[in-house]
């Protein structure tokens, strides 16, 4: 069997030109499977955070009706200014919401705790069964 090979018709010369359309759906398809991906990858905590002018509203709503989770340095726990031991928390929450209707719980931490001791705090909470959980905001120090 012979090979034929087909007349060059571009005068014999190599062509260098890049093909870019293979290039192009490989990129597409990669942004295609980002976008699919990216959404189920967040995470975060689902939270009621009320507005900076609504800080005094807050301030009395929580003063009458709502429970607050107080969290300061040591980290020290406090629901409705009595004293709470963190391997308590949860069961102590449990117990608390469990005849109550409107299951809201205010955390309010110190401006110098870590991160990380707030959210052991809407952990505990998220555990006990509570399904909303609001953060108490810094009032504004702003000078006008």
């Amino acid at each position: 069997m012979k090979r034929r090979l087909k007349p060059d018709v571009s005068g014999g010369s190599v062509v260098s030109d890049i093909n870019i359309t293979p290039m192009v759906d490989v990129l597409l398809c990669l942004l295609i499977l980002q976008m699919v991906i990216q959404p189920g990858l967040q995470k975060g905590l689902d939270l009621q955070l009320p507005l900076s002018e609504r800080t005094d509203l807050v301030a009395t709503t929580v003063a009458r009706d709502q429970i607050v989770l107080r969290v300061t340095t040591g980290p020290a726990y406090t629901l409705n200014e009595q004293a709470v031991p963190i391997a308590d928390l949860e069961r102590t929450l449990r117990d608390v919401f469990r005849d109550r209707p409107r299951k809201v719980l205010f955390v309010d931490g110190a401006e110098d705790l870590p991160y990380e001791e707030v959210i052991r705090a809407v952990d505990a909470a998220r555990g006990a069964g509570l399904a909303v959980v609001g953060l108490v905001p810094r009032p504004d120090h702003r000078q006008p």
